[in-house]
């Protein structure tokens, strides 16, 4: 399988467009971490009219409160976090123009039909592998909220980020397509055995 190599913030629609589920992608450019205490103060900020702390059109969150970083490292350990916390908040962020969003799980019809409408993309980084993404991040810094601590906002620069498309535009789901094809696998074997 061969990567598709996108740039972080995603300034063309058509980079989105063109994404499927179950395709690897490897990000680079700027991504910013939130959780959801996070998005739940950027939707607050949202509903008073208030501008949010970073820029949201074009951006990718990555779902993630880091480890602390080892001398000379710019981070520590980096995994994504369960994206269904987020839910609440992802399809006011989408409406503002977010684009990406990288985390694990499933999500929600409601954010499945918010990337649909809005043109975003849902990635799932591999959970378990967070030495592993550290690698990928060349620079950190707290850009907001960091009083939250690892839940702070952060803006990462990172090259060759991994992760899998698992909803696309397109109302494609990764998760729903892999159960379907271990069903079918499993309905052949069982009727072997009849």
């Amino acid at each position: 399988m061969s990567a598709i190599r996108i740039k972080a913030p995603i300034t063309d629609d058509s980079v989105v467009e063109n994404l499927k589920a179950g395709d690897l992608v490897l990000i680079s450019g700027v991504i910013y971490t939130a959780r959801d205490a996070a998005h739940k103060r950027i939707v607050e900020a949202l509903d008073r009219g208030e501008k949010p702390p970073i820029e949201l059109k074009g951006q990718i969150i990555y779902y993630a409160g880091p480890a602390p970083a080892k001398p000379g490292r710019p981070i520590g350990s980096v995994g994504p976090t369960t994206s269904y916390r987020m839910d609440p908040y992802a399809p006011r962020l989408l409406s503002e123009g977010l684009k990406g969003m990288i985390g694990k799980g499933t999500r929600s019809q409601e954010v499945i039909e918010a990337i649909k409408k809005y043109k975003g993309v849902y990635f799932g980084a591999v959970g378990g592998a967070a030495a592993y993404l550290a690698r990928c991040v060349k620079s950190a810094e707290v850009v907001a909220y960091e009083d939250l601590g690892p839940e702070a906002i952060r803006r990462l620069v990172v090259e060759d980020f991994p992760a899998f498309v698992v909803n696309d535009i397109y109302g494609n789901d990764l998760y729903r397509m892999g159960r379907c094809q271990f069903e079918e696998i499993e309905d052949l074997e069982l009727s072997k055995c009849r």
